[in-house]
């Protein structure tokens, strides 16, 4: 059976998720600290985040079906551990292409700009464990529509 073009798309709309944890760091390469709520300021980031600023990797996000891969290999590995600005559960966020768009909440909406990254091996949770499954399963975004986001938010991508 064949799905129409409309059908596709009311399937594609319905792939949501949430938000777990929001977690900031003062400073780069060090764990991100769980806070109850941030705000995402467009164009920059989340407020007072190492990493904020105006470039392609202003929001870090990270799925917590990736970060169960490295607790089901023994290690104690707690929201923020790394470096994530947003935990997500419910979306394979790897698999998402590049200028794919977020929505969190009512208003604030991302862009991914980038899928994993180079690992850079002064990192806090690789110096401990000796791995770290941002750079393979992270992803970054841009802020296109700022504002709060929190614990519990829906997360959903927006096909055009």
């Amino acid at each position: 059976m064949r799905i129409n073009d409309k059908e596709k798309k009311d399937k594609m709309d319905k792939i949501k998720g949430k938000i777990v944890a929001v977690c900031r760091s003062e400073k780069k390469g060090t764990v991100k600290k769980r806070i109850a709520e941030g705000l995402l300021i467009e164009d920059f980031g989340l407020e007072k985040d190492a990493h904020s600023g105006k470039w392609h990797r202003q929001i870090s996000l990270l799925g917590v079906e990736s970060i169960n891969k490295m607790k089901g290999k023994g290690f104690k590995i707690k929201h923020g551990d790394f470096a994530e600005n947003l935990t997500v559960k419910g979306l394979i966020l790897y698999k998402l292409p590049i200028g794919a768009k977020l929505k969190i909440g009512e208003a604030v909406q991302l862009e991914v700009t980038q899928i994993g990254k180079k690992c850079h091996y002064d990192c806090e949770i690789r110096k401990k464990i000796g791995d770290c499954v941002m750079p393979r399963e992270g992803i970054f975004a841009r802020v296109l529509e700022g504002g709060k986001v929190k614990t519990g938010d829906e997360i959903e991508v927006l096909y055009e």
